[in-house]
């Protein structure tokens, strides 16, 4: 039997919430893994559908969960699209090509490479452990590893993992930080900008 209730309570860092059912009853617990595959992530208020079971210690949980209202999309729709990812990949080429003529130093691609691999791992991480319900990696630190020259890797991962592209707010602030590096290392890039080094690396020698 299917039941029709709404959301509430949901923590979207730890992947669950609470579900009461229309028209007053007991509440059941509903983990992101209950939502059927593909599906957006979860907010305060959704209406959902979902199925009755109890756990071990006889609580109350929301099985096959979908929203109310809307189409689920297919697997294949559900993955990232391939923008990000081939921008992710075209930039790091130009990097190495910059480097092979001396235009940046190779410690630049280097340094880029190492980050991403950071962040690849930190975001397969964080999607284990969403799926799992064990603790998450705080969106701030993955913001970071962005920041610091992983936003490739976290593009990749993104995609590879289906984690947090969909997620409106993650987005925006993460393209916030792949413009500030990339506009960070065009400056460093510059003439003006290695002149700016040239001053710093004078003034504290």
């Amino acid at each position: 039997m299917r039941y029709q209730g709404r959301l509430h309570d949901w923590n979207d860092d730890k992947g669950f919430g609470f579900v009461t059912p229309n028209g007053g009853g007991d509440k059941a617990f509903a983990h992101i893994k209950a939502f059927r595959r593909g599906s957006r992530r979860p907010v305060d208020g959704d209406l959902i559908t979902y199925t009755i079971a109890r756990d071990a210690r006889g609580r109350l949980q929301a099985n096959d969960v979908r929203f109310v209202g809307m189409a689920e999309p297919a697997d294949d729709r559900a993955r990232p699209g391939m923008i990000g990812p081939a921008f992710a990949l075209v930039f790091c080429a130009a990097l190495v090509g910059a480097g092979l003529v001396g235009q940046v130093s190779m410690n630049v691609p280097l340094a880029y490479a190492a980050m991403s691999t950071v962040a690849f791992v930190a975001y397969g991480l964080d999607k284990s452990a969403a799926t799992a319900g064990r603790r998450r990696t705080p969106e701030s630190t993955l913001h970071f590893l962005g920041l610091a020259c992983g936003w490739p890797g976290a593009l990749l991962a993104q995609r590879a993992f289906r984690h947090k592209s969909r997620k409106a707010a993650f987005q925006r602030t993460f393209r916030a930080t792949v413009v500030v590096n990339v506009v960070v290392l065009l400056f460093l890039a510059s003439d003006a900008g290695r002149a700016w080094i040239a001053g710093v690396m004078g003034n504290t020698a």
